[in-house]
């Protein structure tokens, strides 16, 4: 069993306020959670409207897999255009 847990800190644009931030975290939690069955979760920077950190977790047979997933997921949110990656950090067990 290899678990895989993926850090995201975005930039929200176009937020002037934490209910538009709140608006687009929402919609990306549940499209990640939808698209690639994972587990996710806003894990810092709550109140901060121009920010957002998310926490990815998933557990899967093989490693190979887990690392393959969390790269699409990277991918996925590079190509969002309501939020810019500015860093992640990704790690298995």
């Amino acid at each position: 069993m290899t678990v895989g847990v993926l850090r995201l800190e975005l930039a929200i644009r176009g937020a002037h306020s934490l209910k538009d931030k709140r608006r687009v975290v929402k919609s990306m939690k549940e499209r990640l959670h939808n698209t690639f069955h994972v587990s996710v979760a806003e894990i810092d920077a709550l109140d901060v409207w121009q920010r957002a950190v998310l926490g990815v977790a998933m557990i899967a047979n093989e490693a190979r897999y887990v690392h393959r997933c969390l790269d699409k997921i990277v991918d996925w949110v590079r190509a969002q255009h309501h939020a810019t990656l500015i860093d992640y950090e990704s790690e298995t067990f």
